[in-house]
């Protein structure tokens, strides 16, 4: 069975929705602090999926994620690069997201190029202050970018096709909740470069917090490792959405939007599929 494992460490509240979501898809989760990672880094060895949950990781002091992200860069970089570079899928969903683009996992190295040894790639995006300026707590409209060559997203397109496409707009909604969610790069080379890889996966109808080309999730050139601001692990159930009584009976049938895309994963993760950039040679 596929194996995922869940970082947890102080301040981090979606561990339990993100535990539940994988066992939904059919993977066997476990949660495990970022201390006894730190202590026993050949763990990440031991699994198929890494998750990191939303939150607000060390209470955000200094800025959202920040103080995981620098952990993970100083301490356990290497094992997250061996394991990107063997394919292994992994999730950063809210807080996550913002760690994953901290640590330089996201958006990743350029295609052709590989994982850099000894330093983490550099950052080149980050999730800013809401173009309001307020926290945003509601539920948004997206939609999956069919060219993407993220796993995570692929068993959304079927809600752009036949019988569900005419309810997609409100089928496709995800709730969010943050006040740094605001998707920007470094300048206009990494979103083109973005954009020519289709490593924007995820884009808002709503674009509540001005995030650059309303990003809401991308991932990297292998289309394994992915961030999004919304949560789909709240998104597991049809009840859940908010207004589901309203939903056409027939549209309210398989994974809801949020469990397809852990499903995806662990079908992925099961196959084996290609790797992303590959590790450099020690010189």
């Amino acid at each position: 069975m596929t194996s995922a494992l869940i970082i947890r460490t102080a301040g981090t509240n979606c561990d339990a929705e993100l535990m539940r979501a994988f066992e939904l898809a059919g993977a066997r989760p476990t949660l495990m602090h970022l201390d006894r990672l730190v202590a026993e880094p050949r763990r990440l060895e031991d699994f198929d999926i890494l998750g990191f949950p939303g939150g607000f990781s060390y209470g955000d002091d200094i800025a959202s994620g920040r103080i995981f992200a620098m952990r993970l860069r100083e301490r356990l970089y290497a094992g997250l690069r061996e394991a990107a570079s063997r394919g292994v899928p992994m999730i950063g969903v809210c807080n996550g997201f913002q760690v994953l683009v901290q640590v330089g996992l996201l958006p990743g190295p350029p295609a052709g190029e590989e994982w850099p040894m000894g330093n983490p790639p550099r950052q080149e995006a980050s999730l800013a202050g809401n173009a309001e300026g307020s926290f945003v707590d509601t539920w948004v409209r997206v939609e999956a970018n069919p060219a993407s060559r993220c796993i995570w997203t692929r068993g959304l397109i079927e809600y752009f096709d036949g019988e569900r496409a005419g309810a997609a707009v409100e089928l496709m909604r995800l709730p969010i909740a943050h006040g740094e969610g605001r998707f920007v790069v470094e300048n206009d080379r990494v979103m083109q470069r973005l954009e020519k890889n289709q490593q924007i996966a995820l884009r808002y109808l709503d674009n509540v917090n001005g995030s650059q080309g309303a990003t809401a999730g991308v991932c990297d050139v292998s289309g394994r490792i992915f961030g999004l601001m919304p949560h789909p692990e709240r998104y597991l159930e049809w009840e859940n959405h908010p207004f589901w009584t309203r939903l056409p009976g027939a549209t309210r049938r398989g994974d809801t939007p949020g469990l397809a895309m852990f499903r995806a994963a662990v079908e992925a993760a099961g196959k084996g599929a290609p790797t992303g950039p590959r590790i450099a040679s020690a010189v």
